[in-house]
């Protein structure tokens, strides 16, 4: 185990080696290659199970049957037959697997997921006896799994698990494995009609095997009192993209009057993955007996609300970075000049404040989330003075200065949205989660500008911090793992002093020499992991299903890095369910 605090000097926490991030390799071609893909299967065949109803538990040949109508409706490759016929399986079992306490449940792990080569675990008659050496899931599996209260085997083979049900101990089974291993092993679950869902390895050639973390997260947490999981996340994405049409934002906001209100709401409707407003409406509806996803007029308000001090943020930040372009376009100040674009970036933060007041919440609920945002404006403004003196005199920055201003500049506008969706749930139930919701906000926030240092790293990053010179975690990690004539040439482009003989192309090469992407890539799944572990002791067991999800759709939100470069055709002809 090691901590972020052992490396950068931050906050103690003990986080996991993360060696499965280096391991990711292509999955078989019968499973779907990407996590955006698995869900769009996963969201169709929870329509048809909840169209269809089939009942469980039911013989392989009647599931097959139901796999083969999936295939002809989706117009898919019938190589994925067998994998659609598990999420058919699972989807069957679902509901009653919720209703099961998780002391009746067994975990049934793969010894496979370990890292064969290195694994110091021995064997018993029961399994792998993990040594808890973070070199692979297992462990954090297997210990979330037993917080919770399940029983977990690291084995492969009928015989213990039938033993285990026949004891009248172990009443649900939440199984990993290959294929393979799940036909041979779906007659015995069929025959002892006991809930079992299953999660397919993506690798099936038994050594270093990788699967999808977040849906056995899913999974193992299940419980009828989640009510997240019966979110359509899809559907509520829908609804808080509808707000910012023109239509929408004259209803939300009034008729707006002059230049400056239409520059405004222009860039409302402007590009852009609208997290913010998306999070604050998803804790929203997880956090209270809303049967739908459609949005009330008072939540529209506050949604618009804190795009409106995202996108005034962003406008301020272009001006300060001058940058030239945002979404593809010209900046507003590129466009219109720097006092004009100002002025707009006032306005929108007057129109979020205003529309808090607007709505028709209780006092104390409207007086909390003028606190709550007034307050992660300035914690914003902390971060971006931070980087704002920097430009002045720049100097090289440690690692941990520059994730202090990820800390100050990122992370308090998806804290705002979380914090103000909880305030909108009710004051008394945002009292009871807002310390879990501050570091939550702080570990995702931080991960999240990680992930855009990576992507806009060197030339071929989307736009190039080394030729912008701003402060970056590679190039902090960098600076401080060189030596001699390396750290003189970091030095000088730290110091903006990058001349003829030292190009943007040299502290790339540098930055990738020196293992700072690597660092970089581990530091990003660290703070991932930070925020996993922040829910962990969280009550609300709606709130904190939710939590977890976005984790996994924020950060599957692009395409991961490290899997097999080849190009592999989208089977799925019809549109996403």
């Amino acid at each position: 185990m090691e901590s972020v605090n052992k490396t950068l000097g931050t906050a103690p926490l003990k986080l996991p080696k993360m060696a499965t991030a280096q391991r990711i390799r292509p999955p078989k071609e019968n499973l779907p290659q990407t996590p955006e893909e698995r869900t769009r299967f996963l969201q169709y065949i929870r329509n048809y199970v909840a169209e269809y109803n089939p009942v469980p538990p039911m013989p392989m040949a009647d599931v097959k049957v139901h796999a083969d109508k999936v295939v002809e409706m989706l117009g898919c490759d019938p190589i994925y037959r067998d994998y659609i016929g598990v999420l058919i399986n699972n989807e069957m079992w679902r509901d009653s697997l919720a209703a099961i306490p998780y002391e009746r449940r067994l975990l049934l792990l793969p010894k496979c997921l370990r890292v064969e080569s290195k694994c110091p675990a021995p064997f018993d008659e029961f399994g792998l006896l993990c040594k808890q050496c973070g070199l692979c899931s297992i462990q954090d599996l297997q210990n979330e799994a037993e917080r919770l209260g399940y029983a977990v085997l690291v084995a492969e083979g009928s015989a213990i698990v039938m033993s285990l049900i026949q004891t009248g101990k172990i009443e649900a089974i939440v199984g990993v494995s290959c294929l393979s291993v799940l036909e041979r092993a779906f007659p015995y679950m069929e025959a002892a009609a006991v809930p079992g869902v299953a999660v397919p390895l993506l690798q099936d050639d038994c050594i270093d095997t990788t699967v999808d973390l977040d849906w056995i997260w899913d999974y193992i947490h299940l419980t009828s009192e989640d009510r997240s999981l019966r979110l359509d996340l899809v559907g509520l994405r829908d609804e808080v993209d509808f707000c910012f049409t023109p239509a929408s934002l004259d209803l939300i906001m009034g008729n707006g009057n002059g230049e400056t209100e239409q520059l405004g709401r222009e860039w409302l409707m402007r590009a852009g993955k609208r997290w913010r407003p998306f999070l604050a409406a998803s804790v929203v509806h997880s956090m209270t007996d809303t049967k739908d996803e459609s949005l009330s007029e008072d939540l529209r308000k506050i949604c618009v609300a804190v795009e409106c001090f995202h996108k005034a943020s962003l406008i301020h930040d272009d001006i300060e970075d001058n940058d030239d372009k945002r979404y593809g376009e010209q900046t507003l100040h590129a466009s219109h000049g720097i006092p004009l674009a100002l002025n707009v970036g006032d306005l929108l933060i007057g129109e979020g404040y205003r529309l808090i007041a607007d709505t028709r919440l209780s006092p104390e609920q409207k007086n909390l989330m003028l606190q709550i945002a007034s307050e992660g404006h300035r914690q914003l403004c902390r971060g971006q003075g931070a980087e704002l003196s920097w430009m002045r005199s720049p100097v090289p920055m440690k690692a941990v200065e520059v994730l202090d201003i990820f800390r100050s500049k990122t992370a308090p506008a998806f804290e705002v949205a979380l914090q103000m969706g909880a305030v909108f749930a009710g004051v008394d139930v945002h009292a009871e989660v807002k310390d879990t919701i501050h570091a939550y906000s702080e570990a995702l926030g931080i991960a999240y500008q990680i992930r855009d240092d990576l992507s806009d790293h060197g030339e071929g990053g989307d736009t190039n911090d080394l030729e912008q010179m701003r402060p970056n975690l590679p190039m902090a990690i960098a600076y401080e793992k060189a030596r001699d004539e390396s750290k003189e040439m970091l030095e000088t482009a730290w110091k903006r002093e990058l001349n003829g003989t030292v190009s943007h192309k040299d502290i790339e090469s540098l930055c990738e020499d020196l293992k700072a992407i690597d660092r970089s890539e581990k530091l990003l799944e660290a703070y991932k992991e930070q925020a996993i572990r922040s829910i962990a002791e969280l009550d609300n067991p709606s709130l904190k299903g939710l939590l977890r999800r976005l984790i996994g759709k924020i950060f599957n939100d692009t395409e991961i890095k490290g899997w097999c470069g080849e190009v592999v055709e989208d089977q799925l002809h019809a549109p996403q369910p």
